[in-house]
C-alpha cells in the first residue's frame, strides 16, 4: 500500500507541479484569455478602418500562440513546445500632446452604434486589465515553467496595450493633456541621483 502511494505521489509530483493558488490564477488568465480572443473576433466585424483590423489580426494571432504555449505549459508542468516570442508592433511610436474640442463620449445604446473608436477603446481596457491580471499572477506561481511564461506575457500585453493606446491617439480618440513647460521642469528635477553604493 506504501508503495502504491510512493509511486502515485512521484507520478504526481511529475504532472501536478502546480499549487492551489497558482491553479486558480492560471485558471483566471486563461479564461481572460479567451474572453480577449472572443471579444476581438466578435467586435472586428464592426470595424471600418483598415488599419485597426490589421492591428487586430496580428494581436489575434499573437495572443492565440501565446495562449496555446500558456495552456502546454500549464497542462504539462515542463516547457511548451513554442516558446513565447515578442510581441513587435508596426506602429508608429510618435504621440500628439494636448486637448482638442470633441464630443463627449456616452455609451451606446444599439450594437449597431459600435464604431472604431468604441471597438478600439473596448479592447484597450481589456488588454490593460490582462497585463495587471499577468502581473499579479507571475508573482506567485509555483511552477518555475508556468510562471517564465506568465511573466514572459506582460511585456507583450504592454506593448499590445500600447500600440492600441497610439492608434487611437493617431485618430484623436485617445487625447493626452499635458502640464505646463515650468511644472514638467520642476517635477523632473524634483528627484536627485542616490550616493548609495553597493558593498
Amino acid at each position: 500500500m506504501e508503495n502504491q502511494f510512493n509511486q502515485h505521489s512521484q507520478e504526481d509530483s511529475m504532472s501536478f507541479q502546480h499549487g492551489g493558488h497558482e491553479m486558480f490564477d492560471v485558471q483566471e488568465v486563461l479564461s481572460g484569455a479567451v474572453s480577449l480572443l472572443n471579444t476581438y473576433k466578435m467586435t472586428k466585424e464592426m470595424v471600418q478602418d483598415v488599419e485597426l483590423k490589421e492591428v487586430i489580426d496580428r494581436q489575434v494571432s499573437f495572443l492565440t500562440q501565446e495562449y496555446n504555449t500558456l495552456l502546454e505549459a500549464f497542462q504539462t508542468g515542463s516547457k511548451p513546445t513554442v516558446s513565447l516570442k515578442s510581441y513587435m508592433m508596426k506602429m508608429d511610436h510618435s504621440f500628439t500632446y494636448g486637448l482638442k474640442e470633441s464630443e463627449p463620449v456616452t455609451p451606446i445604446t444599439e450594437v449597431t452604434d459600435m464604431n472604431d473608436q468604441h471597438v478600439s477603446s473596448l479592447l484597450l481596457g481589456m488588454m490593460k486589465s490582462s497585463a495587471s491580471l499577468r502581473a499579479m499572477t507571475a508573482l506567485e506561481m509555483t511552477n518555475p515553467v508556468v510562471r517564465r511564461v506568465v511573466a514572459d506575457s506582460v511585456p507583450n500585453a504592454v506593448e499590445m496595450a500600447y500600440e492600441l493606446s497610439l492608434y487611437q491617439n493617431h485618430h484623436g480618440y485617445y487625447q493626452v493633456p499635458q502640464l505646463p513647460t515650468q511644472d514638467m521642469q520642476k517635477m523632473m528635477n524634483a528627484y536627485g541621483p542616490s550616493s548609495n553604493t553597493v558593498h
